[in-house]
């Protein structure tokens, strides 16, 4: 997906009214609407995961265009015209991402659900912008509410791509209870080192096709232990669950973060895992086809 720099979401200038103010909300809102809404009514049957959530996206931004403009009645007596808006608006839902996702053949409901979240982000960091420039009281107390609504609604976001990342993968927190496995990251973490381990002592030909796949495999002892009796197929599935889990449980604790700091370890945990559980589905089906 194209990278979009946050610092394009950089005010050019001080935003001085409550007017113009919302001007540019509902401007960000209406491009966003209209993004979402284009994209999911070009998509077909055969991509509906992906159009589902274009289409609740669009109805989120609809609604909130909606809220935004009986707010500024209210606060303003009036709506905004073309000339309240102070400066160019920023592109917070650029439209190259959004087709990206759109035209993708690799594009799940938690790519989209993904993007959407990265989009939301920028709101925030907008916002965040617009206050700490603004020399007007008044500005300042609207704008903290434009991202503090944006921070919350991100975080409604991630739970969604969260759900729709488990769904994808088939994990459940029903399956792991009956599996009998721990919750503890740490623990996970180490069972699937040794699984990984296991796996290249019981099969060491397999051993090269792990590393070139970028999982890290510790490296024999002399005067080890023999590893344990089990079978290989049953040792790789057992890493493939762990892995899995891993990836949702640190998915859960971006999802729990309660500041920005604890966040962005947790999404950093999460990728890494995540990148991990891809490498070690590649091991094994390549192991499959030798």
């Amino acid at each position: 997906m194209t990278r979009h720099s946050l610092l394009t979401t950089v005010p050019s200038a001080p935003v001085t009214s409550v007017i113009a103010l919302f001007a540019l909300a509902l401007s960000l809102s209406r491009h966003a609407q209209l993004r979402y809404g284009d994209s999911a009514a070009r998509l077909g049957e055969d991509a509906w995961p992906v159009r589902c959530v274009f289409e609740t996206l669009a109805a989120r931004e609809q609604h909130r265009v909606e809220q935004l403009e009986a707010a500024c009645l209210q606060a303003c007596g009036r709506l905004p015209a073309p000339a309240d808006v102070p400066w160019c608006v920023p592109d917070l839902v650029p439209d190259q991402e959004v087709i990206e996702v759109q035209h993708s053949e690799l594009a799940t409901a938690y790519t989209a659900w993904a993007m959407a979240v990265q989009h939301r982000r920028r709101a925030f960091v907008f916002w965040s912008y617009v206050i700490a420039v603004a020399t007007d009281r008044a500005v300042q107390a609207a704008a903290e509410a434009f991202a503090h609504e944006a921070l919350s609604d991100g975080n409604r976001l991630r739970h969604e791509r969260r759900l729709a990342w488990r769904a994808q993968h088939d994990i459940t927190r029903k399956e792991s209870a009956e599996r009998s496995e721990p919750e503890s990251a740490a623990l996970l973490e180490s069972l699937l080192q040794r699984d990984v381990t296991l796996w290249s002592q019981l099969a060491p030909d397999d051993r090269a096709v792990l590393e070139s796949a970028g999982v890290r495999v510790a490296a024999p002892v002399a005067g080890e232990a023999q590893p344990e009796t089990a079978p290989l197929d049953d040792v790789k599935r057992r890493a493939l669950r762990r892995a899995e889990l891993l990836s949702t449980l640190y998915l859960d604790d971006a999802d729990r973060a309660l500041d920005q700091p604890s966040l962005d370890f947790a999404q950093k945990l999460a990728a890494e895992s995540i990148a991990r559980l891809a490498s070690l589905r590649q091991a094994a089906e390549a192991v499959s086809r030798r």
